[in-house]
């Protein structure tokens, strides 16, 4: 086996399994732990090896796979995978990256609940019930992929560069249309072998003799009636209109090419020779309609010399003087603590539901234009908020555009991880020990 991308996934989901596995008589009695492999200043000791191989193989057993014989080249692999996570964790203690606890909390849960318990207690008394120390090992290996998770996102993110210009250019690519849930209206015939004994070369030039007639008429049951025989099926429909993402990947990549009236060359798929003639197309676009508040605020931070009582005791005497018709604009300029916005007498400008903390939403939506909402608190300080004005915005291009943005980041991420992945482990110090587990190379 050498499938360092699968195995990668399989050593993903072995984490349980490895804080669980310790608990085995393979492992009950005391034995003397050997260093397979040094990676920097950390070690990779035999039993991790041998619990991640362990683990593996009962992964491949569950899938079908023979696991029995030589298993020499799997514990390379694997080895290669733990010395890749060592190296980053090593990286992580270099940043100084700590676990945030309630993350850490919640994915220690889900592996809990996938498990069958409903708390972290319970599951905590199950695993120790198999051996000490069992749950406190699962929430440091979990905080491990944690950190080495952020590093990455860190790392990464920091390289994605996605312009304008590679913007356009994906929404006006077949992938685009598609990712956009634009529909199309075709005509689509399929051509198989009507037993095993016709030969391909039968069906290719049925085929062809198909598409030049649809190339010219629209007409699919008079073309599959003409074309079929005792050797060759031709089946023919009008799809109607159907959206790109829900036809299959080869034929939605063919058909978002064409220009209306074309016909597609010949598909060659498991089930036969496709061919699709596009009669129509319309963008599925759903509108996204906004409401947009034109607001401006007033806030009282806390600091060192302002306690958050004395915050909230200064902001209604702020409120105070509006009631009795101060000029907003004008306090804000005088007292507010947000220097960004007390310049422009307050302005946050045009604000969109979303963009500002939960509380800040909520008071903002109810408060009616030309109206003063009183004092309210979130986690920044106490503020006063004015809405000047609302209008609904329709944000549908802005909505495609970021949506191109998510998939291209997505694609130039899966790229980027791999070659960082191959930085981290080229610049590394890694000093294999045991000889066998060498690479050959």
């Amino acid at each position: 086996m050498n499938h360092p991308t699968l195995l990668l996934k399989m050593l993903r989901r072995t984490t349980l399994a490895i804080a669980v596995l310790g608990s085995s008589p393979l492992y009950a009695a005391e034995v003397i732990d050997q260093i397979v492999a040094i990676v920097d200043n950390g070690a990779i000791l035999k039993s991790d090896l041998d619990q991640a191989t362990q683990a593996v193989k009962q992964q491949l057993q569950q899938q079908g796979q023979k696991t029995d014989g030589d298993d020499t080249e799997l514990r390379k692999d694997i080895l290669n995978q733990l010395i890749l996570r060592q190296a980053q964790i090593e990286q992580v203690k270099r940043y100084g990256l700590n676990t945030d606890e309630n993350a850490l909390n919640t994915a220690v849960l889900t592996i809990a609940q996938k498990e069958g318990f409903s708390s972290l207690e319970a599951f905590q008394k199950h695993l120790d019930s198999t051996g000490a120390g069992r749950y406190a090992t699962l929430r440091s290996q979990v905080a491990e992929d944690l950190n080495v998770n952020k590093l990455r996102q860190q790392q990464v993110m920091s390289r994605i560069k996605i312009s304008d210009r590679d913007v356009d250019n994906f929404l006006k690519s077949p992938q685009g249309q598609i990712a956009l849930g634009n529909q199309v209206k075709t005509l689509h015939l399929r051509i198989t072998a009507a037993s095993t004994t016709v030969s391909p070369t039968e069906v290719q030039q049925v085929a062809r003799q198909v598409r030049d007639a649809l190339s010219n008429s629209n007409d699919t049951a008079g073309i599959a009636k003409k074309y079929s025989s005792d050797t060759v099926s031709v089946q023919g429909v009008d799809t109607g209109f159907r959206a790109l993402s829900d036809m299959p990947a080869d034929l939605a990549a063919r058909v978002s090419g064409l220009n209306i009236g074309q016909t597609t060359e010949l598909i060659q798929v498991a089930d036969g020779i496709h061919i699709l003639k596009l009669l129509d197309r319309q963008s599925n676009e759903k509108k996204t309609i906004v409401q947009q508040y034109q607001t401006r605020h007033i806030l009282i931070q806390p600091s060192e010399v302002m306690s958050l009582d004395d915050a909230q005791q200064r902001i209604e005497q702020i409120y105070s003087r509006l009631q009795q018709g101060a000029n907003f604009a004008e306090l804000a300029a005088t007292y507010s603590t947000d220097p960004g916005s007390a310049r422009n007498g307050g302005s946050l400008d045009w604000v969109v539901p979303g963009v500002m903390v939960p509380e800040f939403d909520k008071v903002m939506q109810s408060t009616a234009v030309g109206h003063i909402s009183q004092p309210f608190k979130t986690q920044f300080g106490w503020h006063i908020l004015k809405v000047d004005d609302s209008r609904k915005v329709d944000m549908t291009q802005e909505y495609q555009r970021r949506l191109a943005k998510q998939v291209l980041g997505e694609r130039q991420f899966n790229a980027e991880v791999d070659s960082w992945l191959r930085e981290v482990r080229a610049n590394a110090y890694v000093d294999i020990k045991d000889p066998t587990l060498k690479d050959d190379s």
